[in-house]
């Protein structure tokens, strides 16, 4: 996989942590807030390759564009990053769509549409690949698991797309199960509900999903 220039919308935990992998992989990466400033200190010790900026900003200076917000965020960071941005672009969307308005989390869409296929459709001229969001962002990078590496299961509608995104997730440390077209996030995103839950009732939250062959 050769060098590219790495857009992420997202200040959290999750955007931070593509930030470190992408970087620590020598890639150029703009980690985008809606305020910039608030990240001066984790770009500081992240090295030269990471720099912070506006969504807008690292929407625009990304080859690869990462999704990393909060789920019911996601639209308004789209729009606050300008969709044509996006055009043309494999798009890494890591959210779930995850309401805690309630206490517990729980999915605010799901079993006959997906936030994945809401992005996708927001946009048209992207190439949205579901991933990342099955586990937890201290496991993202070369995840150190007995029985592993751990497996990404990942969605998309284009095979090229799908084939950068296995290059990321193969230098990550993952191995990749494709489940096909964007429409798989339908079951993808309920999948980080299945992880959350043995979270809570184990106490842990460092595990992941492997599918197993004979």
């Amino acid at each position: 996989m050769k060098n590219m220039k790495v857009g992420i919308l997202g200040s959290g935990d999750v955007g931070k942590s593509f930030a470190h992998a992408f970087g620590a992989l020598g890639h150029e990466v703009t980690i985008g807030s809606r305020s910039p400033e608030k990240l001066a200190e984790f770009v500081s010790g992240e090295g030269d390759r990471v720099s912070n900026g506006t969504f807008e900003e690292a929407a625009s200076a990304g080859d690869l564009i990462v999704l990393a917000t909060h789920g019911v965020a996601t639209h308004e960071a789209i729009g606050l990053a300008g969709k044509r941005h996006f055009d043309h672009k494999v798009v890494i969307d890591a959210t779930n769509p995850l309401d805690f308005s309630g206490g517990a989390p729980r999915l605010s869409v799901g079993h006959t549409d997906s936030l994945g296929e809401q992005i996708q459709r927001a946009l048209p001229d992207a190439r949205v690949v579901k991933a990342f969001n099955t586990v937890g962002n201290g496991l993202f990078f070369k995840p150190q698991l007995p029985g592993g590496p751990p497996d990404m299961f990942i969605g998309g509608n284009d095979a090229d797309a799908k084939k950068l995104v296995s290059q990321v997730c193969d230098a990550f440390g993952w191995g990749v199960i494709d489940l096909g077209g964007i429409e798989a996030a339908r079951l993808l995103e309920p999948m980080c509900m299945v992880w959350v839950l043995h979270g809570v009732l184990s106490g842990s939250w460092v595990h992941a999903f492997k599918m197993l062959h004979q």
